[in-house]
């Protein structure tokens, strides 16, 4: 298997899901630590949806540009409010890319203002 890293857009199988949920196999940013991810089989990841204007003017949503390094074909938004653990060996479907370092960085932001984290 392949070695999953912090920052690796992934294709996730997140169903079943309950009510508001995000579902089906989609893209997901991984935002766990490398330690982390190298130890326990469960990871934290942010799904992607496809980008609308509305989901773009939402302060915890990353808009995300299609590239060769990311592996996405089309252009999306890393929903953070809907962020979620995974069992990668039960739910991985595919590894497509990574993000860059500075998408990588307004993920942490947007992550900071979903669990009111404040750094000093």
């Amino acid at each position: 298997m392949t070695k999953l890293e912090r920052g690796m857009v992934i294709d996730v199988n997140l169903d079943p899901t309950l009510g508001s949920e995000t579902g089906k196999i989609r893209p997901c940013v991984i935002v766990t630590n490398d330690i982390y991810n190298e130890r326990v089989p469960v990871i934290q990841v942010v799904p992607l949806t496809a980008w609308n204007e509305k989901k773009s003017l939402i302060k915890t949503n990353v808009e995300i540009e299609p590239s060769g390094t990311n592996g996405l074909t089309k252009k999306s938004i890393a929903d953070c409010l809907q962020t979620r653990p995974i069992d990668y060996k039960h739910r991985l479907v595919k590894v497509r890319g990574r993000l860059s370092s500075q998408l990588l960085e307004e993920i942490d932001e947007a992550l900071a203002l979903v669990f009111g984290f404040r750094f000093k």
